[in-house]
């Protein structure tokens, strides 16, 4: 079957290289005429060439030919793609890790028109799938066989993939994860200590897992490569763009606007969900306020640490 990545930000670059090193696949995205003529995405991933089998389109169009469509789009585009483009008969897998801030949906509800939905999601950064590390993910769908096709078809010799058919935890496991991530990293921004961050990712994990137990997710789905796997990359490594914007909240420098960090419209749209479920948040809360400016850190920690003492 035919396989095509739409997006051509890092990751979907890197996902069409690893594909394309042990079989054809295509790649689209905006303005990607230097990368066909380049044979490398020199602002996201300098250095890594692109295989042969790798075929760059201009036209989505083209792409959306294919029977396996990879998105590797930002969450808070989804939608817009979602209805703008027929996915009937289509097999998606979403590559994407957020929750729509417009209506509070994951991605797979967002491509639900699809004929078959999957996601893959994990511990995972670009650079080291596009380098040929070793590197393990989740891919959920609900529907088993195709799931194990899609197995068979994505997995290469560097990229090993879980199956599983809970997909409401997987994605959920990506898009909760980022939100906390920005936390540890405003911890360490601000000098706060490695015990504080240590603190902070374990509590931040019982709020995941509080979110995804009220979506009726499966509790081991949070404790495998989509939940805690990826929670611990992202908490502990500059590579994750939402644990450099929480070191830049931390340390009150200013980020980069033009990088998409999913967790920052993730942690609003939690705000809400909170609210809409009785669910007690406060890491996530706190992430939310200080990411749209209504706290800063010192009110942060106040914040968290003022609040009544309590069992584990």
């Amino acid at each position: 079957m035919s396989v095509a990545v739409i997006g051509a930000g890092a990751f979907g670059t890197a996902l069409a290289v690893t594909l394309g090193r042990e079989g054809p696949v295509a790649l689209w995205g905006r303005d990607v005429g230097p990368l066909a003529s380049q044979r490398e995405n020199r602002r996201r991933l300098p250095g890594v060439a692109f295989p042969a089998d790798m075929t760059i389109l201009t036209q989505l169009e083209t792409a959306l030919t294919s029977d396996i469509l990879l998105i590797a789009l930002p969450a808070q585009s989804l939608s817009t793609f979602a209805s703008t483009n027929d996915l009937s008969g289509k097999t998606v897998v979403a590559c994407c890790k957020g929750i729509d801030l417009a209506s509070g949906s994951g991605p797979s509800s967002l491509l639900a028109t699809a004929k078959h939905v999957a996601v893959l999601t994990g511990p995972s950064f670009a650079a080291d799938i596009a380098n040929g590390l070793p590197t393990a993910l989740t891919l959920a769908c609900a529907d088993e066989a195709v799931g194990q096709d899609l197995q068979a078809q994505l997995s290469t010799s560097t990229l090993r993939l879980y199956r599983s058919t809970d997909v409401v935890g997987a994605e959920l496991g990506g898009a909760l994860k980022n939100v906390i991530a920005i936390g540890c990293g405003a911890v360490m921004g601000a000098g706060l200590g490695d015990s504080a961050r240590a603190a902070l990712m374990t509590r931040g994990f019982a709020e995941m897992q509080r979110v995804a137990a009220a979506f009726g997710a499966q509790a081991e789905t949070l404790m495998g490569l989509s939940g805690l796997g990826d929670l611990t990359l992202t908490c502990t490594s500059d590579q994750s763009r939402n644990y450099r914007l929480g070191l830049a909240l931390g340390a009150g420098r200013d980020f980069d606007s033009s990088v998409t960090v999913e967790g920052a419209a993730t942690a609003q749209a939690l705000r809400r969900v909170a609210r809409e479920r009785g669910l007690d948040l406060p890491i996530c809360a706190c992430v939310a306020d200080l990411v749209a400016g209504e706290v800063d850190m010192k009110g942060a920690m106040q914040q968290l640490l003022g609040r009544p003492l309590k069992e584990e």
